[in-house]
């Protein structure tokens, strides 16, 4: 499957989501492996299967194996994250925003690919995940590294597209299994 196949997947009145997943795949303000890398981690954050596939077999023909495996590690590393980090924000009590984590996190200081890029696909799983805090720290770190508020917009546009597109999937399939 490929991110043509998932656009002709998705039903008419998607339509909107079918233009945007082309024009976001045309994209330049990007690289390649930021572009791509973002909808990988989008869609392993979302989990749905047809969105997963389509977008790891179109991600796969454009990134390095690394590459890849960053993305992957951004969306898992960031589901803890953003849940962990949320919860001390929503908490009341403001103790728990300055007791320290104890959560591994390794991949962050040491992603494989370059830092900038593995900020950008943590930023856009946080965004995925709803995470206001991890938003904040990423998009601080993506503005150190030089990111433009541009960039930073592109890759976030390409996490909402992507978790819009796999709930579309994910609402067809449950019509599709539903029993007559």
């Amino acid at each position: 499957m490929s991110l043509e196949t998932l656009k002709s997947k998705l039903p008419d009145y998607a339509k909107d989501l079918k233009l945007n997943l082309g024009s976001l795949a045309n994209e330049t303000i990007l690289t390649e492996q930021q572009k791509y890398g973002c909808m990988l981690a989008s869609a392993h954050a979302v989990g749905e299967p047809h969105t997963l596939r389509a977008l790891d077999a179109e991600a796969r023909s454009k990134l390095s194996p690394e590459a890849v495996k960053a993305a992957k590690a951004a969306s898992a590393i960031m589901g803890m994250n953003n849940v962990y980090y949320r919860t001390t924000h929503l908490f009341s009590n403001e103790t728990y925003k300055t007791v320290p984590a104890k959560l591994r996190m390794n991949v962050i200081g040491a992603p494989g690919i370059e830092k900038a890029d593995f900020e950008l696909y943590a930023l856009v799983v946080s965004a995925v995940n709803g995470c206001g805090m991890c938003l904040d720290a990423h998009e601080a770190e993506l503005r150190k590294h030089g990111f433009t508020t541009d960039q930073i917009q592109a890759g976030v546009r390409i996490g909402s597209v992507v978790n819009a597109a796999a709930r579309v999937m994910a609402a067809e399939s449950a019509l599709e299994a539903e029993p007559a």
